[in-house]
């Protein structure tokens, strides 16, 4: 397509009509130029593309596809080229569907763990969710269909997010919830990015010039389209003036009216307009529709959804070596849990999905070889005990070798549109678990859930398998993991707090309806967990194996570019799995507040029993960095920082100190300079010497000579240290000394 030409060609009503989507999944059409209507569908987990006639509200009302693992469980995998197979067959489906965008990945970091949407993000960590998702659309683009990464940005909430305002720092926005939007832009070039439906500092982000045009096309070199979450615009010429190019879903002709008398009132500028329209003519000529419906494998795809989630469930207990259960010398084996018939399997909300076969727990127990029995034990639909169905489950567990209870969250608790009050199990579920590992020591939790979950009954059962919702094929790879068909090396992208009190937002988060203060700044999730030394539950990036590996030989390369950090990765058990080694970095040079660590590099490599592989992690300058509000960039400073390597945040094994030396420019000399700074470096220490203390002499108020090059009374004297050059004067030194030796000073290479 000639961009500049078609653009040209276009009526005013025509460009209002490309910049305002058609229907609820449509952009419009522009029959006289062969401009087709592109289908925009939900698919962060699984295709949900509404079936034709289908009421815009009806959620189930969708064709059938995969249903996929959902992001919390996927991004436990910890591993990019399983993410971007994800992407790859995502792609397939929606092309085959006719699908020209798919609205996902949600990128979205997991601030606190009552968040209503937690299951269709990644991480709350930026690096892990950037990296993730940078694989996943880089998967489904290479299938000719774009992608709409969501939701642009701090949409950390579900409780009035149509109006709330995610108030914090510009450190904290641009180190934690901006920075996974900027890796995605720079490593993956999305076709186009959804805003979300929040304000930023009181800024609604539809209509957030600074966001939409400073940051994300001018600072990043964003070249897509940014459309609108669905009902997000409520001003449609502000929008298109702070660079949103579509609104989603139109109001039909109401908004073509409604950009045409604003270009006629001069609220809106054509230019301006213009911009907006070739960017959704790019997004035409780059993801137009396959011609014809297509088809994809369906029993392969379905295999896909239960490797990934093989590769992602997380053991988190395993005492005494539990699991597996060997088929042939576990005994009797009871399971208990509606959850294990009705399984929750997919998040609510736009990730539900007719899914094309689900596989449930109990009917895939049928081909695991295990002498096994099913009793309900409590009902989903309710929360209080039902006295028959626990005491029909105590009495079988009495009697049987194993117990595996399937737990979790009813899908009533936990969806898009409202975040949850609780991290507590369903009282009825709780209770019986309890009772369950006082009955029999050999008891088993699976866990069917969104986000953390509080366990107060953790030690009293012999293990904990964290599934999520695992997709259709949730019910194989459950087993596959309890049998040991598959050794388990999921990794947690979030932390497990002991309790609900112990986050960071528990006093604050959705309380007040208009603002979410984000007062604990970048001390979010692991950060602040580690950096206050709080015990939790389980640790970011904690995951158990069936077998061990051991980390050795750590070595490190740098230069004032970054680091390149190597080491080995041993097998040291009896059969073969994957590790997820996990580079951190603590900054001890910068003079502002730190996390005792920071997630820099993570990779996931499979190891033989008895072999060895060599791991080698690259950090840039950017991993040294932290964001300067006073500067507004990014700023790495020279001094001592310390690399950590482990299985988790809690669990480095590997660690070593360096001095980095990034060759910035030196910090000006001023008379608010403190004589500490002046103390540390040689050179500036022999200037003030000489235009300072010099021509003091006896008449030095200071008590300090400048005979000595070694005068350890000098460095030694806090009091003295602790003044900026300006305090000199009031002491008696002539202003005149101070302003030569900063004058000299600003000299220096």
């Amino acid at each position: 397509m000639d961009i500049e030409r078609t653009l040209a060609e276009l009526t005013l009503p025509e460009k209002a009509a490309l910049v305002s989507g058609k229907n609820f999944w449509y952009t419009a059409a522009i029959d006289r130029l062969g401009l087709p209507a592109l289908m925009l569908t939900d698919g962060p987990s699984g295709l949900r593309k509404q079936n034709p006639g289908a009421d815009a509200g009806d959620i189930t009302d969708s064709v059938t596809a995969i249903t996929y693992p959902s992001a919390a469980l996927t991004a436990s995998s910890w591993d990019q080229s399983l993410m971007q197979r994800l992407g790859e067959r995502l792609g397939q489906e929606a092309r085959a569907e006719q699908v020209s965008l798919l609205l996902g990945p949600g990128v979205n970091l997991k601030r606190s763990p009552l968040g209503g949407r937690n299951f269709e993000y990644l991480s709350e960590d930026p690096l892990v969710a950037g990296k993730l998702a940078s694989a996943y659309v880089r998967g489904v683009q290479s299938q000719h269909v774009g992608v709409a990464v969501k939701h642009f940005a701090a949409n950390n909430r579900e409780n009035q997010r149509f109006t709330a305002s995610s108030d914090m720092s510009q450190r904290t926005l641009r180190e934690l919830y901006l920075r996974t939007f900027e890796i995605i832009v720079k490593e993956a070039r999305p076709a186009s990015i959804m805003t979300s439906y929040n304000k930023v500092n009181g800024v609604l982000n539809s209509e957030n010039h600074h966001l939409l045009r400073d940051i994300l096309r001018d600072e990043w070199g964003f070249h897509g389209a940014v459309m609108s979450d669905w009902g997000a615009v409520a001003n449609h010429a502000r929008a298109l003036r702070a660079s949103l190019d579509l609104e989603m879903p139109g109001k039909g002709q109401a908004s073509i009216d409604e950009i045409i008398r604003a270009i006629e009132t001069g609220e809106l500028d054509e230019g301006t307009l213009n911009k907006a329209v070739r960017h959704i003519l790019h997004l035409i000529d780059d993801w137009a529709p396959q011609t014809t419906a297509g088809d994809y494998d369906h029993q392969a795809h379905h295999a896909f959804a239960r490797e990934i989630a093989d590769d992602s469930i997380v053991l988190l207990r395993n005492h005494d070596e539990e699991l597996p259960l060997n088929t042939k010398t576990s005994g009797k084996v009871v399971v208990i849990g509606e959850l294990a018939e009705k399984p929750r399997y997919q998040g609510a909300g736009s990730s539900h999905v007719n899914p094309s076969h689900l596989v449930t727990p109990l009917e895939a127990l049928k081909n695991t070889g295990l002498d096994a029995t099913y009793y309900p034990g409590y009902r989903l639909d309710q929360s209080e005990t039902d006295d028959h169905l626990v005491q029909e489950a105590l009495s079988a567990a009495k009697e049987a070798d194993h117990v595996i209870i399937f737990a979790g969250y009813p899908a009533s608790d936990e969806s898009e549109g409202f975040d949850k009050n609780s991290l507590m199990l369903p009282e009825n579920q709780t209770d019986l678990i309890g009772s369950l590992g006082r009955v029999n020591a050999h008891t088993t939790v699976v866990l069917q859930n969104g986000s953390a979950v509080e366990m107060p009954w953790i030690h009293s059962v012999t293990a904990v398998v964290e599934t999520y919702l695992a997709g259709e094929a949730v019910g194989e790879a459950t087993w596959d993991v309890l049998t040991g068909q598959v050794n388990p090396s999921g990794h947690l992208t979030e932390t497990f707090p002991i309790r609900l009190t112990d986050t960071p937002m528990a006093p604050t988060f959705g309380q007040d309806p208009q603002h979410e203060y984000y007062t604990e700044g970048i001390f979010m999730g692991y950060r602040y967990y580690d950096t206050h030394e709080m015990h939790v539950l389980y640790p970011f990036g904690y995951g158990l194996s069936y077998t061990s590996f051991e980390l050795t030989d750590l070595a490190v390369d740098q230069d004032e570019h970054g680091a390149t950090v190597t080491f080995n990765v041993t097998n040291t058990g009896d059969i073969a799995g994957k590790a997820v080694p996990q580079l951190y970095v603590a900054n001890h040079s910068s003079h502002v507040p730190m996390p005792t660590k920071e997630l820099r590099a993570f990779t996931k490599v499979a190891v033989e029993p008895g072999e060895t592989k060599t791991v080698t992690l690259k950090l840039s300058r950017k991993d040294f960095s932290w964001w300067c509000d006073g500067k507004h960039r990014w700023q790495a400073d020279s001094g001592d920082y310390e690399i950590m390597v482990g299985q988790s945040s809690r669990d480095i094994r590997l660690q070593t100190k360096l001095t980095m030396d990034f060759k910035n420019s030196p910090a000006p000399i001023t008379m608010e300079t403190y004589l500490t700074t002046i103390v540390r470096d040689h050179k500036l220490l022999d200037q003030f010497k000489a235009t300072v203390l010099k021509p003091l002499g006896a008449n030095n108020p200071l008590g300090f000579s400048d005979q000595q090059d070694d005068q350890p009374e000098l460095t030694q004297n806090l009091m003295f240290l602790n003044m900026p050059l300006r305090a000199l004067v009031a002491t008696g030194v002539p202003e005149t000394f101070v302003a030569d030796f900063i004058s000299l000073a600003n000299q220096r290479n």
